[in-house]
């Protein structure tokens, strides 16, 4: 059932085109309906995702399931292939999961806690992994410690070696780039000093894979999370979860398994599977699955690169247009991404984006619960999120500019 409507295009640095531009367009029905920038929450699909999962969904009608399973077994290998691809990692390397939340946590249940332990986070993790460390605190009497970050805002590398050569912590948690910021964690520069003192370390990939090159390699972590809906441009209830080698080979495994992730060898003994299928159950969407699969694909074929220099772009111009018509854009970091925070006062947030939505305006807004430690050093409760991507014209992005000028004045 390989689907033959995927447009490739080269991989590149180059800078994406007018007429390339006009192409990712035209593969995306969802343009037609606004001026989407809100790609931090959900992407519009392109064409072939749309159409990889209508087939799917018409053979799973026509004949079952289970049948219909049977006979997309290579296409549920590329997955795997494509993803591994995606972050230079082999795809025995890559879980499939319903969700980035998901997969993160059966990332944490894996690792061995005991009372005492420490974790080392920063202030800008996502909210849901905050909890989660927090869970673990209540559970297991865990010491959670968020390193120093660098004047210009981003974890401080050096921050985290020092507390790890105090602490010698159990985990190294860092979220790349934040759900409530456009600032860019060096995570490669984290992930030198955990493989120097041999500490576990997760990575949160949720709003990075898709607009910005990754590689597992070079960051240097055992675990990376990764959603489908948001700058991959795929669907919903989607997510993958990359786990190295080294937690293979010190038999990690999630709290809990089926018989899809481990063999029941006799009665009172089962053996995990090899790889990373250890973390996946034997029930998921295999129309979300193959989704993603065309989804990453589509982002292979655009190229990494080319798409962060565009994201880059387009949210550097809406940063710079507001700051002119006299915003206070609140995101910081001596790297910035396709995420881009502003204040609106006198507004609420609900209402605002309710408005900017009549105006075909497709926003969203970050509350102070989502990111309690940023947002209280900057003073707000809550923040609007704007977020382009790479088929979004500069005309749109001028077109958001002069419409919160014109409700900042209302």
């Amino acid at each position: 059932m390989q689907n033959e409507t995927t447009t490739r295009h080269p991989a590149s640095g180059s800078p994406l085109t007018p007429t390339q531009i006009q192409q990712f367009r035209d593969d995306t029905p969802g343009v037609a309906h606004g001026n989407h920038l809100n790609n931090a929450g959900a992407a519009l699909v392109p064409a072939p995702v749309l159409q990889t999962m209508q087939q799917y969904l018409q053979l799973e009608a026509k004949m079952g399931g289970y049948e219909a399973a049977a006979l997309i077994k290579e296409e549920r290998k590329a997955f795997y292939e494509a993803v591994g691809q995606l972050i230079t990692a082999k795809p025995d390397q890559i879980a499939f999961a319903g969700s980035a939340t998901q997969a993160y946590n059966l990332a944490l249940s894996a690792i061995p806690f005991a009372e005492g332990d420490v974790i080392i986070t920063t202030d800008d993790d996502y909210v849901s992994n905050h909890i989660a460390f927090l869970q673990l605190q209540r559970q297991y009497g865990l010491q959670l410690i968020c390193a120093d970050n660098l004047p210009a805002g981003g974890v401080d590398p050096d921050s985290v070696r020092s507390l790890v050569r105090k602490h010698d912590p159990k985990l190294v948690a860092v979220t790349h780039i934040p759900t409530n910021s456009g600032l860019v964690q060096d995570i490669e520069a984290v992930g030198k000093v955990c493989r120097e003192h041999d500490t576990w370390y997760i990575v949160d990939a949720c709003q990075s894979a898709g607009q910005w090159p990754l590689s597992v390699e070079a960051i240097g972590c055992d675990f990376l999370t990764a959603t489908s809906r948001k700058f991959l441009r795929g669907p919903r209830g989607g997510g993958f979860l990359y786990a190295s080698q080294g937690v293979m080979d010190a038999g990690l495994e999630p709290k809990f398994m089926d018989l899809h992730g481990a063999r029941w060898r006799d009665e009172g003994h089962y053996e995990p599977r090899e790889g990373a299928v250890r973390f996946e159950t034997f029930e998921y969407n295999y129309a979300v699955l193959l989704g993603m699969r065309a989804a990453v694909e589509y982002a292979l074929g655009v190229g990494l690169p080319a798409i962060q220099q565009r994201v880059v772009h387009l949210a550097g111009q809406l940063r710079e247009s507001l700051g002119v018509l006299g915003f206070r854009v609140l995101d910081r970091g001596e790297k910035k991404a396709g995420i881009v925070t502003v204040e609106m006062p006198g507004w609420e947030p609900s209402p605002l984006v309710r408005e900017l939505r009549s105006r075909n305006i497709h926003t969203s807004s970050a509350s102070r619960s989502s990111a309690l430690i940023d947002f209280k050093k900057k003073g707000v409760n809550w923040a609007l999120r704007l977020s382009p991507h790479y088929y979004n014209p500069e005309a749109e992005i001028e077109e958001a500019a002069k419409a919160l000028q014109q409700l900042a004045r209302s």
